[in-house]
């Protein structure tokens, strides 16, 4: 009997050929929990405002990997030793990095599920892989949490300089159309060296990474928090509170097994700590399980949830105001007042249309971790003490908009 030829390729629009570097990797693929990021968008909502961004999150882990393999050469190839089997487990580590993630990505985190990470879901996927492909993951989840003694592979996988962003950047640029997100990947990562354990980048990289940082900057404001998106995940978030509400309180509402499931039960952390079949059951649940449901929803008996998904489905998305000021309580409460008024609804069912908040666009956040450049004298600086003029130290300061978003009747 022939055996299956798994050194595959697979044609990305934005690297051309990548390569599967492994049998272990390519079986890692094959499961059907990487499968289901093929059924999850990598942008949520973005897609109403650029309609091309209708890339998966499959797409992106792919290209992180391939980042990541080209990373592992450089470093190498600078003289740090890097096991086979260490390669193997930091490419399945970035391969699983977004395994946890819910339908449409970071809008539903705190609905689906409550206050359980999509990180915490990943490591929750990591676990349960275990038992099918054994020891070999047990490297891949010391690196994913980072408690193995090569610091640099894990920030690799989780950083500021991490394969991830890299892609997502590059990637999400080029489905939106958005150029200014367009970085210097191929070069960023040719600097890349480790000092001590922990991952470094040459002093000659200073002017790519602060082209990386001032493009992550312009995307977070263009793309991730752009005010139409920004309107969009909310319809969202609430048209499934309200589902969510309804079936707590025992509405028979069109849902798919799965998602039944998380609608009718409050799911937190323990749940999935306790019972093996949460997890199934978050496995199944995908992005077309959502949309699929509000497309009924728009003719239930209820008029919130039924007003919800029509917007959602007709892209009658609620108005968006931004403000460098936080909006009143006094004119949150005339516009909840006015709306209770117009749609014959409660002041309390004013939270489904109705929501004020804050924006925050953090480039480079020097609390969490910092990109440390290798100077030419040996010497390991921040890269903000390194920049020969004031883009940098710009970028670090955190910008933060206000907004209120409420339906235009």
């Amino acid at each position: 009997m022939n055996k299956k030829n798994k050194k595959k390729i697979f044609n990305d629009p934005v690297y051309g050929f990548i390569s599967i570097p492994s049998e272990f990797i390519y079986d890692l693929i094959e499961h059907p929990y990487m499968q289901r990021l093929r059924r999850i968008r990598q942008l949520g909502m973005s897609h109403l405002v650029y309609p091309g961004a209708l890339h998966t999150r499959f797409h992106h882990v792919l290209g992180a990997m391939h980042l990541m393999n080209l990373a592992i050469q450089v470093i190498r190839r600078k003289g740090t030793e890097i096991t086979a089997k260490e390669e193997e487990a930091v490419l399945a580590a970035i391969l699983l990095h977004d395994i946890g993630h819910g339908p449409f990505s970071h809008a539903l985190e705190h609905d689906i599920v409550n206050s359980v990470s999509h990180e915490d879901i990943s490591s929750f996927f990591m676990q349960r892989l275990e038992e099918d492909f054994g020891d070999k993951l047990k490297l891949t989840r010391k690196i994913f949490t980072n408690n193995y003694k090569k610091p640099f592979l894990y920030q690799l996988v989780s950083s500021q300089l991490d394969m991830d962003r890299m892609d997502y950047l590059n990637r999400d640029s080029f489905y939106t159309g958005v150029s200014e997100g367009v970085i210097g990947s191929d070069r960023i990562i040719e600097m890349l060296d480790v000092h001590n354990g922990n991952l470094v980048l040459e002093e000659k990289g200073i002017y790519s990474i602060e082209k990386f940082i001032t493009a992550r900057r312009l995307m977070y404001w263009q793309v991730y928090l752009h005010k139409t998106v920004v309107s969009s995940e909310h319809l969202l978030i609430n048209t499934l509170k309200r589902a969510k509400q309804l079936s707590i309180e025992g509405a028979d509402l069109f849902a798919s097994p799965a998602l039944a499931f998380f609608l009718k039960n409050n799911i937190t952390r323990t749940d999935f700590e306790d019972n093996p079949a949460v997890l199934e059951t978050f496995s199944m649940l995908d992005d077309y399980d959502i949309m699929g449901a509000i497309k009924v929803w728009q003719f239930c008996d209820d008029k919130i949830l039924a007003n919800l998904s029509k917007r959602l489905i007709n892209r009658k998305l609620f108005k968006i105001k931004i403000s460098k000021e936080p909006f009143s309580e006094e004119e949150i409460n005339t516009k909840k007042k006015e709306l209770a008024q117009k749609m014959d609804i409660s002041i309390e069912d004013t939270k489904y249309f109705i929501h004020s908040s804050r924006l925050v666009n953090n480039a480079y956040n020097q609390e969490k971790q910092t990109i440390n450049l290798l100077m030419k004298n040996g010497e390991i600086i921040d890269l903000t003490e390194a920049s020969d003029n004031l883009n940098i130290s710009a970028l670090t300061k955190p910008v933060e908009k206000f907004f209120i978003c409420y339906p235009s009747i």
